[in-house]
């Protein structure tokens, strides 16, 4: 998706959360360090291992690659290691799934995830869409969050599992990014159904454990589509670094329960100062918050302008994304921000 801001005749891209580099030429007399909520990714991350020197210096090791696989087959719930295909991040998995099925219908259940259309006509497909999976008619290839990014919004298991079957008729298959499902409800996942062939689950190791920048995720499948996808990812697809790192935090059930309870209370926490200054909260996850209002590019500009820069959707002018503050500094500026608004409206 595309978002631009415009003020006074100036225009300039905003192509995703976290580019701070646009956010910066836009409001170029904002105070530093900029308060970056665009994203819905963990502000406070895993803490990094001391690595040694030869996970940079040599190739990635096949063996570490099949440990961390079998860590996430274990923590996501897939059947087994043979159903885990690791990438350098989910982005690049998106493409790559769509060119498994010969092209076609492609359905997104939206609104979502821009990159979900982009990725499916790049593989050839032509693409619609729609709003649930009722919708999808006799498309070969749909696309849908859960939970849905920026709404949060979840899908029933049943209803799911029931597309995926549809699908299966006509070899179509049903690609589920769960990106943020390590904040989703329990038992609300489709790792465990993945065996049948008819659905690629997704999970992205960066959002949840903060480390977006180490480029790791997951595509969890049938072992038949699973080395599919490694032969098109080749050889040292995930780097050193990220191999020893993924498969040390998804080993820690200890840091990862104590993270939910955490982006829980803070997801608590910025409801009532979102509500307290008069937004109408629509959606979200743990990690993030939907605002509904009239004056959300006037909000918009205004916080970037104080140095917080938040998520806008431009095919939704009255939608506003709140991700969550890294630190106390970062929430009082927040506050301050929203109260400044308030007093000018």
């Amino acid at each position: 998706m595309v978002s631009s801001v415009s003020s006074g005749g100036w225009d300039e891209p905003l192509l995703h959360g976290g580019d701070l580099a646009t956010a910066q030429r836009l409001f170029p007399d904002a105070p530093k360090p900029f308060i970056d909520l665009s994203t819905g990714i963990n502000p406070n991350p895993y803490p990094l291992p001391r690595l040694p020197a030869d996970v940079f210096a040599r190739l990635p090791d096949a063996d570490k690659l099949a440990s961390l696989n079998a860590i996430a087959a274990q923590t996501y719930g897939a059947p087994s290691a043979a159903n885990v295909a690791a990438a350098p991040g989910t982005q690049i998995l998106l493409p790559t799934v769509a060119a498994l099925v010969r092209p076609g219908r492609a359905v997104v259940l939206a609104p979502s995830y821009g990159e979900f259309t982009r990725a499916a006509a790049l593989a050839g497909h032509r693409v619609t869409q729609v709003e649930g999976p009722a919708a999808v008619g006799d498309a070969e290839l749909v696309f849908v969050a859960n939970p849905n990014n920026p709404d949060g919004r979840m899908f029933a298991r049943t209803d799911l599992l029931s597309l995926a079957r549809n699908l299966r008729a006509r070899n179509g298959l049903l690609v589920i990014d769960e990106a943020f499902m390590d904040v989703g409800p329990p038992g609300a996942s489709l790792a465990a159904d993945v065996s049948d062939g008819d659905v690629v689950v997704l999970r992205s190791f960066g959002k949840f454990f903060g480390l977006a920048g180490l480029r790791l995720g997951f595509a969890l499948a049938s072992p038949t589509i699973v080395a599919r996808l490694a032969a098109m990812l080749g050889p040292w697809a995930v780097s050193g670094p990220a191999l020893t790192i993924g498969a040390k935090a998804l080993a820690d059930p200890a840091w990862i329960e104590k993270t939910q309870s955490r982006l829980e209370r803070a997801a608590k926490r910025l409801d009532a100062i979102l509500t307290e200054s008069g937004l109408d909260i629509v959606g979200g996850t743990n990690l993030y918050r939907l605002v509904r209002t009239d004056t959300a590019n006037e909000l918009f500009h205004h916080l970037g302008l104080a140095g917080v820069l938040v998520r806008r959707f431009p095919e939704k002018s009255d939608w506003l994304r709140f991700g969550l503050p890294a630190n106390e500094r970062a929430w009082r500026r927040l506050q301050i921000a929203l109260a400044a608004f308030n007093r000018n409206s």
